[in-house]
C-alpha cells in the first residue's frame, strides 16, 4: 500500500490528536479544520481506503464505528439535541484523506440539503 495517511499517524501516534475515544478497532479525535462547534473523525485502525471499497468481511469494523458514534455522542453530551454523521466517498463526494473515516458534526442546526 502507499504511504501512511495522516490518520495512520495518528494512530501510530507519529502525529498528534486530541483523542476522545479509542479500543482496538477504531479511534476518535476532534477534526483539526471544524466545520462546527464539535466535528470528531472515528477512524478504524484497519485502512480500508473508502466505503465503496469495503467488503463482507468489514462489517463488524463497519457496524463498530456505527455504535461508537453513539456512544461518542452521549460522552460528548449531544445526544440529545442532534448530530449529523457522514460519510465522503471519492473526489466527488468531498474526500480528503484516503482511509474510511466518519465525522460526527454537532452543537449548530444542520441544513438540508448538505453542500
Amino acid at each position: 500500500m502507499s504511504e501512511k495517511t495522516i490518520f495512520e499517524k495518528i494512530i501510530d501516534r507519529e502525529l498528534p490528536a486530541d483523542i476522545v475515544h479509542e479500543d482496538d478497532i477504531c479511534i476518535c479525535f476532534r477534526d483539526i479544520n471544524p466545520q462546527a462547534p464539535t466535528h470528531l473523525l472515528v477512524v478504524p485502525k484497519k485502512r480500508i481506503v473508502r466505503i465503496a471499497e469495503s467488503s463482507p468481511e468489514d462489517q463488524t469494523i463497519l457496524g463498530h464505528l456505527m455504535l461508537i458514534v453513539n456512544k461518542v455522542a452521549h460522552q460528548e453530551d449531544f445526544a440529545e439535541d442532534g448530530f449529523r454523521t457522514v460519510i465522503n466517498n471519492g473526489p466527488h463526494g468531498g474526500e480528503e484523506v484516503p482511509h474510511l473515516h466518519l465525522h460526527i458534526l454537532a452543537g449548530r442546526q444542520m441544513l438540508w440539503p448538505p453542500g
